[in-house]
């Protein structure tokens, strides 16, 4: 019987792949130095693997599987200037330099509606391989394997891979995040990661009406947010100061309403296209928009637009301050209501995830009475569109919606009202102000943001507990953790980056990983060596004292005030 033989170039690449792994440093970075921590970690020092110039990525034939390997590529040849083909998995190659991405069970929308928190530990049923092993990784979680001939990342869903990548991107070297190649050697610490979220929504929010964001911004943050775990972007899309989404049905909501913002700029909007390309970005990522049209208060810019919307039908003037709780739409009108359901319905059109927030605070001027007979009517509408109402947890008194989620954002844990409202139905995602309002300075001399809930600093990011935070609300009504970033003193990308970090990985570890692991001392080391990365990567953070960061991490103070691109184009 004959049988093909190695050519001698065959042989002297494979020789040489094996004298380069004998004398190959070890890697950079430890298995256990992922943010947010894993459910379980397994180190095997003598397993490192090397990526090499002829490395492929190989997959199976699911699209979504294969589309989660093609952003892998996309994530790693920039820096290592390597051409990564992706390749079907049932084309075998040279298993000592082969990244594998296998999708065991049928992949999941980011889009769709998630479930409640991760319950029973993941590590003892995942450890095995084949669709059980999968399953008991949930919607979400995921198995990387690493040994000295492949990096095989396992999930039940494409969302597992994806979030997969990102933990085998933290184990590279930090030079893996630059935009062009680095002479390095991509060495990936050996050993077994088995990994699911705690709680199902992990988010975060842009303001993007007190100042605009144009939409290539949007999709910077939306990056950031992917790189964590984090698994929903919040888009503060109306208030006083300007009106950010086009809405056909009432044109001048944009033309005139979006016009104006904080401190007097040009603001700007989304168009439809903009909006779409916003949400096929994130979901591409696996990050469902939530879109939020704030009312009845927080109206001032609709009613500059539409004064029939106003209670004395006077048009106000274009605000352009800071102050809240001065405006609302006429609960009284019919025409209100008309409004609402235009609104919704089209904005609704436009998003396919599950969400749609309505706002609901600081309507101040509105009597409680009729506050919650039009709270229980816009309820009404935007169920009718078949999204789930989310809303500010101002809205626990009124009747509850099926579904309804509150984001509670106070700054005092007991809240008899919020827990009155979970006990007849509602979930809740936590953002105490105090904690993870991320518009709040980290300290004294930071030279942005507000300080009326007080500074937050690394720590005080990271060290609670949103499982037992609020009295009365169980750990299994709790939907997840949302930390929003208002922009009343934010205005270029810069600066949203400067407030994000490093308080965004903080939030993010609570959002996904088992209490078990929380341990501020061992949080602050792992999260150090994310500097150089964010520094390789140009992104702009806070130089948190508390943390120990190498000497070769920069981190730039924003100072521009400028925009390069057009208020309402992307």
């Amino acid at each position: 019987m004959s049988s093909r033989q190695p050519a001698a170039a065959d042989l002297a690449r494979t020789a040489a792949r094996a004298a380069g792994e004998l004398l190959a440093p070890p890697a950079q970075v430890r298995l256990a130095d992922v943010v947010p921590a894993p459910e379980l970690v397994t180190p095997d020092p003598a397993a490192d693997f090397g990526l090499a110039e002829d490395a492929v990525i190989r997959v199976d034939a699911d699209p979504a599987a294969r589309d989660v390997a093609e952003q892998l590529a996309e994530l790693l040849r920039p820096a290592t200037g390597y051409p990564l083909p992706v390749t079907d998995s049932a084309a075998r190659a040279d298993g000592s330099l082969v990244l594998t991405l296998t999708s065991v069970a049928t992949s999941t929308d980011a889009a769709g509606p998630v479930g409640a928190a991760a319950s029973a530990p993941a590590g003892a049923n995942a450890a095995g391989t084949g669709r059980a092993a999968a399953e008991a990784l949930g919607d979400e979680g995921y198995r990387l394997d690493v040994t000295g001939a492949e990096v095989r990342i396992t999930a039940g869903s494409a969302a597992g891979l994806f979030h997969g990548v990102q933990t085998l991107r933290q184990l590279l070297p930090a030079a893996v995040e630059s935009a062009t190649p680095v002479a390095e050697r991509w060495v990936v610490p050996g050993g077994t990661i088995v990994d699911r979220p705690q709680f199902a929504y992990r988010g975060a929010m842009l303001d993007v009406a007190r100042h605009f964001f144009p939409a290539n911004d949007v999709l910077r943050v939306v990056d950031h947010l992917a790189r964590y775990k984090l698994n929903h972007l919040h888009l503060h899309l109306t208030d006083d100061q300007g009106w950010r989404i086009t809405v056909d049905s009432w044109p001048r909501l944009t033309e005139v309403g979006g016009s104006t913002e904080v401190g007097g700029g040009p603001g700007g909007w989304y168009t439809k296209d903009d909006y779409r390309r916003i949400v096929a970005y994130a979901a591409r990522r696996h990050v469902t928009v939530v879109p939020e049209i704030d009312l009845p208060g927080h109206t001032n810019a609709a009613l500059v637009a539409y004064p029939e919307l106003a209670p004395g039908k006077t048009p106000p003037p274009p605000y352009t301050g800071t102050e809240v709780g001065f405006s609302y739409v006429d609960p009284a009108d019919e025409r209100t209501y008309a409004f609402v359901a235009d609104v919704v319905g089209e904005v609704a059109a436009l998003t396919p995830g599950p969400w749609l927030h309505l706002g609901g605070d600081e309507a101040f001027k509105v009597p409680a009475d009729t506050y919650r007979g039009f709270i229980e009517r816009a309820q009404t509408l935007v169920a009718a569109t078949g999204k789930t109402v989310v809303g500010w947890h101002q809205l626990a008194p009124t009747g509850h919606a099926d579904g309804r989620v509150l984001q509670w954002w106070g700054t005092n844990g007991d809240d008899p009202e919020t827990a009155d409202a979970v006990r007849r139905g509602a979930r809740v995602i936590l953002s105490p102000g105090n904690r993870v309002y991320l518009d709040m300075k980290y300290a004294p001399d930071t030279p942005i943001g507000h300080d009326w809930a007080g500074l937050i600093d690394v720590r005080r990011a990271y060290d609670w507990d949103p499982g037992t935070h609020l009295t009365g609300v169980p750990a299994e009504a709790v939907l997840g953790v949302e930390a929003p970033l208002w922009t009343e003193t934010v205005t270029t990308l810069a600066e949203v980056e400067f407030m994000l970090f490093p308080r965004l990985p903080a939030i993010a570890e609570l959002g996904w990983s088992p209490r078990s692991t929380h341990d501020w001392a061992a949080f602050r080391d792992r999260l150090a060596g994310h500097g150089p990365r964010w520094t390789a990567a140009g992104i702009a953070f806070h130089p948190a004292p508390e943390i120990p960061w190498p000497a070769t991490s920069t981190h730039p103070i924003p100072t521009q005030h400028s925009r390069d691109e057009a208020p309402h184009s992307s």
